[in-house]
């Protein structure tokens, strides 16, 4: 901490990034960590791979962030210009797609602040707390050890809210803590309403987002009760028919959880150019080292992600025979 207080207190320009498909703990963090550093008079700037939810879109400074997929030459020029890069909420340069190029290029200090087993070696110092619910929540401890929790206010607070909310399923994940909940005290108490941002994230679906829902469980959800299994998926005209945006199937892969007895479910979702896979788990069943033996993905032990180079009917033929390989772990 002390090296980080001193290379902090040198830097100028500060770049701070974020995984691809950046989710509320993403948008959260990185939105806390730049206005904190703004306090400290740094000059800041937050770029992502490519969009996030609209549902997130009520963070401050929301509109600053950079598209690396649509602004591509201004935002190698800033990393370029960089002194410092923040690494949030990811683990390896792989997370961060086409990003990866210039950030690796750069010769700026870079600081990791993640909660996502096995980091990758690329950076110069890590923060890095397994068994933390949320790298929002290590951006909060990350300004206590600083010294500097007088410097929080509702706009920062608001944003550490978002992305532990988020990341905790409502707070009701294993990994919330008593030391969640004293932080969420704390940001309450610095003005934070919580109930108004649960609302902004939760409450603001369109129409067609509720009709995937709908759809997702009604036609495509396919459940192994004899395996405590589940999974649905998803094809790329499926999505089309009901104008699928960024953010619409956020937490769908939880739903089959609520099944009683399922303590495993995947989410199998056909993109442009490969098959996105979700995994989720609970109980005695960790999806971790299946997401990375498997599918070419990792995480933690109860909500990992993967991907496939193979069509979507050979994907789910495949999960389904992964699946019959795990079957003594899954109804141990």
């Amino acid at each position: 901490m002390n090296e980080i207080k001193t290379i902090l207190s040198e830097a100028n320009n500060i770049v701070i990034t974020t995984h691809k498909s950046p989710d509320g703990d993403a948008i959260g963090s990185s939105l806390a960590l730049f206005h904190f550093l703004k306090k400290l008079g740094k000059k800041v700037t937050v770029v992502v791979p490519d969009a996030f939810p609209q549902f997130l879109n009520w963070m401050e400074g929301v509109e600053k962030i950079l598209h690396y997929d649509k602004q591509e030459e201004e935002v190698i020029s800033i990393i370029k210009a960089a002194d410092l890069i923040f690494a949030l909420d990811y683990n390896g340069l792989s997370r961060i797609g086409d990003l990866s190029l210039p950030v690796a290029a750069s010769s700026a200090k870079k600081i990791v602040i993640d909660h996502h087993q096995n980091p990758q070696e690329f950076a110069d110092y890590y923060v890095v707390d397994t068994d933390a619910c949320s790298t929002s929540q290590l951006v909060y401890e990350l300004i206590e050890k600083l010294g500097e929790l007088d410097r929080l206010d509702e706009i920062i607070g608001s944003c550490i809210y978002c992305g532990i909310m988020t990341d905790t399923g409502s707070f009701r994940y294993p990994s919330t803590t008593s030391k969640t909940h004293q932080i969420i005290a704390h940001l309450i108490d610095l003005g934070v309403d919580g109930s108004q941002i649960h609302e902004w994230v939760y409450d603001t679906y369109s129409m067609n987002r509720l009709q995937l829902l709908g759809y997702a469980l009604t036609e495509k959800m396919k459940v192994f009760p004899e395996l405590n299994a589940a999974y649905i998926s998803l094809s790329q005209e499926e999505l089309k028919k009901y104008n699928f945006q960024k953010g619409d199937t956020e937490g769908l892969v939880n739903y089959p959880l609520s099944i009683e007895g399922i303590k495993f479910s995947t989410l199998i979702t056909e993109k442009e150019n490969d098959i996105s896979m979700s995994f989720r788990s609970k109980g005695n069943f960790y999806v971790n080292e299946l997401a990375s033996e498997n599918f070419d993905g990792g995480g933690h032990i109860y909500a990992s992600g993967g991907r496939s180079l193979l069509t979507l009917e050979e994907t789910i033929a495949k999960l389904e025979e992964v699946i019959q390989c795990y079957k003594s772990a899954l109804t141990s």
